[in-house]
């Protein structure tokens, strides 16, 4: 494995910053979009993975009524993103994300602590999820 050029780095931060404000305005099929077809979405908050972007689309949406419903905001904020390439070019990236809470009249708080590891691979000029591993450190 090799690491990335400077400006790779910056598009793949861009790619997340979109991609967590996607999630966190509830826009689940562009959301799941930004994953591959077969794409895994894998958690150890979660009973089983979410496989495909269908399945991963309706998971977001439920989740995002369910906050809606409870009257809660939640941010996601990634950072710390180290980024490998493979040889066929895969991109291979760890980060940590935080996760802020806000009820609505309440004060913001941090939700959960965890890590992220990803494969992205590129499809076109964009990239996209391939497979993707969330950790909760209170799990």
């Amino acid at each position: 494995m090799s690491t990335v050029s400077t400006e790779l780095y910056q598009e793949i931060q861009h790619f997340y910053a979109r991609q967590m404000q996607q999630l966190d305005a509830g826009e689940a099929e562009a959301w799941a979009a930004t994953f591959t077809e077969d794409g895994v979405f894998e958690a150890n908050a979660h009973p089983e993975p979410s496989m495909g972007r269908a399945v991963i689309s309706a998971a977001v949406r439920q989740a995002h009524a369910k906050l809606t419903e409870a009257q809660e905001v939640r941010r996601h904020w990634l950072g710390m993103l180290t980024i490998d390439r493979g040889e066929d070019d895969t991109l291979f990236v760890r980060s940590y994300a935080l996760i802020v809470a806000t009820k609505k009249g309440g004060t913001p708080s941090i939700a959960f602590s965890t890590l992220c590891e990803d494969t992205l691979v590129q499809d076109g000029g964009s990239w996209l999820v391939k497979y993707r591993k969330v950790t909760r450190d209170d799990l």
